[in-house]
Parts: structure tokens; C-alpha cells; sequence
């Protein structure tokens, strides 16, 4: 495995990869139409040239296994780190890790004193196990339907 910064050529492997991950890894703990509202497929194609934008301005990198994208995450400089997916055939592999830790150093780099993060019901052990407390659970609205995630936090 390589983690490697994100370059333009990488947007719809990753784009294709969050909607994947979503509808099949947080199927555990989110209904079919909580993931629908999530990971709306007829976005997908609008999502690839925002996307592109918002991970080009933050701090981004991809794992890539024989040059397929098996992972991504990427921080803000303002210390918020806003995705992090990983194939679903590729879970439990140590990629997230090997992503957070990435994003982890480039933080302390940037002398930020913590990461925040929104993680899903699924992520929350991940990020716990990594230091991440929460601060508070919450309920977003999305297209009309509700999910829970939590506000985690990390001094570093």
C-alpha cells in the first residue's frame, strides 16, 4: 500500500469509493434511506467537481493498492478532518490508520492543538480507539431525513 497526496486523476475512484463504502460498510447502522440521503446517487456526478475543489484546498491524501484507490481522507488547515472512507473490501486493514496518522502529522506540522471530526455511527469505535473523544452526538438533516454522527475531538 502507498498513501500518496490526491491529484485531479484520482477524483471518480474516490468519488465512487465514498458512495461504495457508504452504502455498503455503514449499511450496519444506517437504514437504506438514511444511506440514500447520505450518498444520493444521482449527486454523483456533481459531487466529482465539488469534491475535486474542496479536497485540492485541503490537506488530502489517497492509499492506493497496484494503483487502485483503496482509501482517502483529507483535513482542513483549520484542523477539521472532513472525510475518511475506505473500500469496503479493504476494511480492518490498517488504512485508516495509516490515513489518519498522515493527517495527524501534518497537523502537528501546522501547529494545530486538536482535530475535530464528525464521525458516523460506524467510525465512532475507529476514532475512539485513536484518542478522539466525543463531545457531543448530534442529528443532522439530510433531503428530509435524519442521522446521528459525533462530534469528536483529538488533542495532538
Amino acid at each position: 500500500m502507498e498513501i500518496i497526496k490526491f491529484k485531479d486523476s484520482d477524483i471518480k475512484d474516490t468519488v465512487s469509493l465514498f458512495y461504495e463504502t457508504v452504502h455498503s460498510v455503514n449499511a450496519q447502522d444506517y437504514s437504506q434511506a438514511q444511506l440514500d440521503a447520505w450518498a444520493p446517487k444521482e449527486e454523483k456526478d456533481t459531487k466529482i467537481q465539488t469534491w475535486k475543489d474542496s479536497l485540492n484546498q485541503n490537506i488530502t491524501y489517497v492509499a492506493k493498492i497496484n494503483d487502485k484507490v483503496v482509501g482517502f481522507s483529507d483535513l482542513t488547515f483549520g484542523g477539521h478532518l472532513d472525510r475518511l472512507y475506505v473500500h469496503k473490501d479493504y476494511q480492518g486493514k490498517g488504512i485508516a490508520s495509516a490515513l489518519v496518522d498522515m493527517l495527524e502529522s501534518e497537523a502537528k506540522n501546522l501547529k494545530l492543538l486538536e482535530i475535530d471530526t464528525e464521525a458516523s455511527i460506524t467510525a465512532k469505535p475507529f476514532f475512539e480507539s485513536r484518542g478522539y473523544k466525543v463531545v457531543c452526538s448530534q442529528t443532522v438533516e439530510r433531503m428530509g431525513t435524519k442521522l446521528t454522527n459525533y462530534q469528536m475531538v483529538k488533542k495532538i
